[in-house]
Order: structure tokens, then sequence, then C-alpha cells
């Protein structure tokens, strides 16, 4: 389930990519656009991605797909766009906040529904600072990258937090809630 490890300089790639992407955006409106020649194959393969951006270590944008649909340096370019001028939790990013930012990206593997008979069950399953997580009940759905186990340490709270991010009440349960894991390759 672990995705592929890049190596370093095809790593730094990657974030090379993400803030021209975003300063591309502040003149432009659109992310930008990538000729996938110039890459090698390992970034031209097709991966979910999330970038997260954070300024003074604050939360400042996180655009990303659970599920993988164009090749990865395409995916991070648009996703850093997106959470630059996007995520609508925050205001558009300004240009004098460029040079602040710190940025991360993560690299999903492809998700795996865990089985489960019930709420117990699967916090005995989840595995702190190594899942993450998608929650999905009837319309309703929700993810938390591994990364957020950083400031939800603990299953439970975990889990109640990823509920209410889906749009549930926190002790909400239902034999129908479907859950999904996956591991992150995190770029910082």
């Amino acid at each position: 389930m672990a995705p592929m490890s890049l190596n370093e300089q095809n790593r730094k790639r990657l974030l090379d990519l993400a803030k021209p992407s975003i300063a591309h955006g502040l003149n432009t409106g659109k992310a930008l656009k990538i000729d996938l020649s110039d890459y090698p194959p390992e970034l031209t393969v097709s991966r979910a991605t999330f970038v997260t951006l954070q300024k003074q270590g604050q939360l400042r944008g996180c655009i990303g797909m659970l599920e993988a649909v164009r090749p990865m340096a395409e995916d991070v370019a648009e996703n850093a766009f997106s959470a630059a001028f996007k995520d609508c939790r925050f205001p558009p990013l300004e240009a004098d906040e460029l040079d602040e930012l710190d940025i991360h990206i993560s690299i999903l593997s492809p998700a795996e529904p865990i089985a489960l008979t019930s709420e117990q069950d699967l916090i005995d399953q989840l595995r702190p600072g190594i899942d993450g997580l998608i929650l999905e009940e009837g319309f309703k759905r929700g993810t938390f990258l591994p990364s957020v186990w950083d400031s939800l340490p603990d299953p439970r709270q975990f889990l109640q937090h990823l509920k209410q991010k889906a749009g549930l009440p926190p002790h909400y349960w239902s034999d129908s809630i479907k859950i999904s894991r996956y591991t992150a390759e995190i770029i910082d």
C-alpha cells in the first residue's frame, strides 16, 4: 500500500514546480501549464496528490485529489494553484504572501477499504501517523491526510473530527459508514 518513493532530485522537482505555479496564478489567474516531456517518467505517472500551504505555521490552503486522474507533475501544479486561490476556507493568496509560504506535497497511495464490524473495531485498526482516512456516509464525505495525526494523535478524536469534517456529528455511527485508508509520501 505504500506509495512509490521518489528520489531526492524528483522530490525537489515537484517542490520547484509548486511555487512557480502559484506565482503564475498571481499573474494570470491560472495554474502553470507544464510540458510533461520536460519531466522524468516517475513524475508523469498518474498519482493523486495534495498540496498544503502553511504561513507562519498556520494552514493557508490545502487542496488535492483522492484518486489519480492526471500525471503527478500536472496534479501538483494544479493543486498548488488551487490551494493558493480556491480553498474556500481562505481568501485568495496575495502576492506579498508568496515568499512566506511553506509548501508540503503529499503523494497518496491508492485508497483501500477497511473491513470493520464496529466503531471500536475501526479505532483498533487505525495506525496513527501512517493512515490517511476517507469517510463516506451517503452523500457526505471527508478525508484527513496522515499528517493530521500530528495535531490529533488520539484515534478516537481523529475519527470524531473526521466525522465533523464530513458533516456528521462527532459521535455518529452507522453500519453503512465506509472507511478507506491510504498512506502518503510527504515532500517538504
